[in-house]
Order: C-alpha cells, then sequence, then structure tokens
C-alpha cells in the first residue's frame, strides 16, 4: 500500500497554494478542438512491451460496456445519456468483428443511462437509470425485457452501475449516493436534479443515529437571492435534523452493493457504505471486488484530497461513506486543507470500523470498469485491469494536471499500481486536449472468454465547461490490447 499512498501524496503537495491555482484538468478541451470529432490511431497508444493495441469499433455514443458471446460475438452498450444532461437513445448492439461497424441493435431503451454490461445463461444484463429511479434489466436474444428489480434511488449525483452474475445465480450491482457527502446542497441543482427531484436523499441500508450537524446554504430553489436554507444529512433538501435521531434502514438504498436473483425477486443488500461503485468484478478466486468513486471538494459539506478505491467486498461489511475516506474519518485536518471543510462526523455511531482499500487510485481519476486477468498467455494472472475515466476538474475540485485517462493494472494482494495503456509521451491527459490520436476516456474493460485479449470501452469526448461536461456523441472507441508473444 506504500506505493499507492505515496502517489497520492505527490499528487496534493503544495496544498497551502493549491486554493489560489487554477485547475489544470484533462477536460480543460478547447471548443474548437473538441468540435472537429476524432482521429483514432493506436500507435498513441502506450503499453508495455510485448503487447499491442489494434482499433476494434469506433464512431460509437457514449459507449459504456462490452460483453462476448459463446462464439466470440462481441456485444455493447451505449448509454444513450452523459453528464451534463444530453439525452439520446440507450441500445444494446452487436458489433461486426471484420468491419468493426454495428452489425444489429438487440434492443433499446426509452430514457439512460444504461451502465455496464454482462452476459450469463445466454441472457444479457444492464443497469438502467430513468425518471422512476434505477433498474436491473435482464434482454433475452430477441430483445424482449424483463425488469429484476426497479425504483432504485439513482436520481441523485450518481446512477445504478454494474452489474455482474456471481458464481450463485445472482446478480451483483452497484447503487451510488444521491449525494456527494451525505448532504443535499447547492450543487445538486448544478447536477442537473435537484429541481426536478427535490425530496431525493440519500437512504440508509440499515438503521443510523445522527448527530443533528446541519449545513446552511444559498437556496437555488426560489428567486430571493438572499433565501437560505438548513439541511442536515440524510435529508431533503432544506429539511435539519435533530442530535440522536434514528434513521430506519431500507432496502433498496444508497451507496450500496446489491444483489438479485437472475429471475428477478427480493432485492439483498451485499455490503454498504460506499459512495459511487461503479465496477464490480469477481477475482479468479470468487472474491468480489468493487471500484468507488471517492470525495469531490464542492457541495455543503466539501472534502479535500479523497482518492478512488478498490475494495475488496465482504458480506454486511460497511465501508465508511459519508464519514471516512480510505479507511481514515474525516475528521482528520488532510480533508479540510484547501477549503475543503467536512465539518465532522454526521453519524453519532458509526455501524462498523472500516476497512482499508485494496488499492489506492490517483485523487479525482474516477476510477471505474475493471476486470482481472486469467490468462497466462496474457499474463499478470490474478491482477486488476482497471479503467480510469479522468477527471471532471474543476466540477469536482482542482487538480495541477490531468488525472487518469488511462489503464492500469493493480496487483490486489500489494495494493500496487502500474500504468498499463496511457498515451504516450510525458504529458498526460485525453489524446483531444493533446492533438493524437489515442485514449480520450476509458470506461470499462473486459477480457473475452479465452482471456487473450483485453477490450477497452472508451467514452470519448468529454470537454468541461463552465455550465458542466459537453460531451460529442459518435466519437467512442472500443480498443483491444493483445500480446505480441515473450513475456510481459
Amino acid at each position: 500500500m506504500l506505493r499507492t499512498r505515496w502517489l497520492v501524496a505527490v499528487l496534493l503537495v503544495g496544498s497551502g497554494c493549491y486554493g489560489m491555482m487554477d485547475s489544470e484538468g484533462g477536460g480543460d478541451i478547447s471548443k474548437k478542438t473538441a468540435r472537429k470529432g476524432r482521429r483514432v490511431d493506436p500507435t498513441d497508444v502506450s503499453v508495455p512491451k510485448g503487447y499491442r493495441v489494434e482499433v476494434v469499433a469506433t464512431g460509437l455514443t457514449f459507449p459504456t460496456g462490452v460483453a462476448f458471446g459463446e462464439r466470440g460475438e462481441i456485444y455493447l452498450v451505449e448509454s444513450g445519456y452523459s453528464e451534463g444532461e444530453r439525452a439520446m437513445r440507450p441500445r444494446l448492439v452487436e458489433i461486426d468483428r471484420k468491419s468493426g461497424g454495428v452489425l444489429r441493435t438487440i434492443a433499446s431503451g426509452e430514457k439512460g443511462p444504461w451502465n455496464g454490461l454482462t452476459v450469463s445463461g445466454g441472457s444479457f444484463f444492464v443497469a438502467e437509470n430513468g425518471a422512476d429511479g434505477g433498474r436491473i434489466v435482464r434482454i433475452e436474444r430477441d430483445g424482449s425485457q424483463k425488469v429484476l428489480v426497479d425504483k432504485l434511488p439513482s436520481n441523485g449525483d450518481h446512477h445504478t452501475d454494474g452489474p455482474v452474475v456471481g458464481a450463485d445465480g445472482w446478480v451483483y450491482f452497484g447503487q451510488g449516493t444521491a449525494t456527494n457527502s451525505g448532504v443535499v446542497g447547492e450543487d445538486s441543482l448544478l447536477l442537473g436534479w435537484l429541481d426536478k427531484h427535490p425530496d431525493t436523499h440519500d437512504i440508509p441500508c440499515k438503521d443510523i443515529v445522527l448527530r443533528g450537524s446541519n449545513f446552511k446554504s444559498k437556496n437555488p430553489l426560489t428567486p430571493d437571492p438572499d433565501d437560505e436554507a438548513v439541511t442536515g444529512a440524510y435529508s431533503s433538501f432544506g429539511v435539519a435534523t435533530n442530535p440522536g435521531q434514528v434513521l430506519k434502514g431500507q432496502l433498496p438504498c444508497s451507496g450500496a452493493v446489491m444483489r438479485v436473483p437472475a429471475a428477478g425477486g427480493a432485492v439483498e443488500l451485499v455490503a454498504w457504505g460506499f459512495r459511487n461503485p461503479f465496477g464490480l468484478a469477481f477475482a479468479p478466486d470468487g472474491q468480489l471486488y468493487v471500484t468507488d468513486n471517492g470525495y469531490d471538494m464542492r457541495g455543503s459539506r466539501p472534502v479535500f484530497g479523497s482518492a478512488d478505491w478498490l475494495w475488496r467486498v465482504e458480506r454486511g461489511r460497511w465501508y465508511g461513506w459519508p464519514d471516512f475516506a480510505e479507511g481514515r474519518p474525516l475528521t482528520m485536518d488532510f480533508y479540510s486543507e484547501s477549503r475543503g471543510d467536512p465539518k465532522g462526523f454526521v453519524l453519532a455511531k458509526h455501524p462498523d470500523t472500516p476497512p482499508p482499500p485494496a488499492a489506492l487510485f490517483p485523487v479525482h481519476s474516477s476510477a471505474d470498469g475493471f476486470d482481472f486477468s486469467r490468462s497466462r498467455r496474457f499474463g499478470y494472472v490474478g491482477h486488476a485491469f482497471v479503467a480510469l475515466f479522468g477527471d471532471m476538474t474543476p466540477n469536482t475540485g482542482k487538480v495541477e494536471a490531468p488525472v487518469g485517462f488511462m489503464v492500469q493494472r493493480v496487483d490486489p494482494k500489494t495494493g500496487v499500481i502500474e500504468d498499463f495503456a496511457r498515451n504516450r509521451g510525458d504529458e498526460k491527459g485525453p489524446a483531444s486536449d493533446r492533438g493524437d490520436g489515442g485514449l480520450e476516456r476509458p470506461v470499462a474493460v473486459r477480457f473475452d472468454p479465452s482471456g487473450d485479449a483485453l477490450y477497452v470501452v472508451d467514452f470519448g469526448v468529454m470537454r468541461m465547461t463552465s455550465k458542466g461536461p459537453d460531451s460529442q456523441p459518435e466519437t467512442g472507441v472500443l480498443w483491444r490490447i493483445v500480446r505480441n508473444g515473450g513475456r510481459p
């Protein structure tokens, strides 16, 4: 773990002047550059010696997941939605292995995003997010759909994600929190949901006791610029809480990994206390892991310097949100540096002592979909390959240089992280910012059934503006990484 903790510390060095500097994130792409479309060149992507990068498909719109059939068919999900309230029609397609074009559309939906894709028993499983909340949907080869569970609490900051099917036949999925750190604030309006869902708040998975900490902010829901609101944790905007107030746990809930039978049925809790458990994968030994996006420096309870995490998921365990990060309490002075201000705990009693993560990713890197190597021919058996979507600063905080925009390799036993696929050169960042044909925003990876090829789902061009993200349709790419031979 020393190596990854050192990496986080390096990104935060000089925090005394951090609050005064401009953010230099990878999404700071000129409008002119972003509108040019996208050039794709696998030689602009650097991988370790003995591997090569290939292009499978281009011109995709907001892809978020890839999966494979028994005969090598390639299936892909286009989300139908991007941050910044860019809405289109989500769809599940089969990719032509020869041309890279869309061979056929298997199914589509009315509203996105569709996040993630897995195949099991001849059926497809996707996480869908709509006006009435998140759903886990099973899709058959003929395009027919069955909702396994609905009304998941996905109308806030984060969506329903995953899913994956375990050896037990259950469908496991992640559900993100409604807020950054437990409190609905002005940032919820900027993220596009407070005015549409003013009653939305986080839902605990088990009974909790509140400290009664309340947070004052401007009220953007009224025309009076001087109007203020006081909001407590796990409460709707403008609703205060009291010391010792008990909130009953519910299922489904926020910030959790849950599961549902593949045929549908009641939801069960696996673990909770996550912030945004985006990627789920089972290691070769059957252990479930999840990637989790750390806190942002925004809203009524901003948190400074929180990394992204890889967790080893233990049944029934609480992982610390909204009072801990990296297994450490937010009461540490570190998390209040440079205008971060968590203002202490919001829970009077903590359900558990959260464990340390299996690995730490760079601050604001957005560690998302991942998979484990199982093939000696590919190498690194048992290591996790993780897509880092890349920073969305300044909306989420500040960085001194672009963070993420690559695929990293993680040894979950030691926590050591190495870059595996990233754009060439000393400067990190998306290809559109660099003017080359490499990676933009990797959002998921998946090994094919043989385990000999790693497929990388690249969401496409997304620039950050004063009004939020601006994503470009038809700039998504599906890449493939294979061995040339020899030792990795």
